[in-house]
């Protein structure tokens, strides 16, 4: 497969970062599973594309942690959709994390930068 195939291909996020980045999405507010993804898809100018079988997985995670809370609502279109909020827990692990991994990446940033 060529470079150009490679970048083409869905990115494999890193064990725990999907749970970042719906919390970090959630920060903004409340949001539908569809609306998350679509979000995502849109901030990563499509190279984060979300699929279900990831996504509600995540989100369900979430709220037994009690980070997120769900209730249900009509949707853009006025279908019922289950819209996700961020509980104060959700903030503070959003802190949380958000500083492990900005750890994380300057580690590997000096890794691949090393002579």
């Amino acid at each position: 497969m060529g470079r150009a195939a490679d970048r083409d291909a869905s990115l494999e996020l890193l064990p725990g970062t999907l749970d970042l980045l719906i919390l970090k999405t959630l920060a903004v507010g409340a949001e539908h599973g569809y609306g998350i993804a679509q979000r995502l898809k849109a901030l990563s100018e499509d190279v984060l594309q979300v699929g279900e079988s990831s996504l509600y997985p995540a989100l369900q995670r979430l709220l037994l942690k009690g980070w997120v809370k769900a209730e249900w609502g009509a949707s853009e279109n006025n279908r019922r959709a289950r819209y996700y909020t961020l509980t104060a827990a959700g903030r503070k692990q959003l802190t949380a994390e958000r500083e492990e991994f900005d750890r994380l990446i300057l580690a590997i940033h000096k890794v691949l930068n090393a002579t």
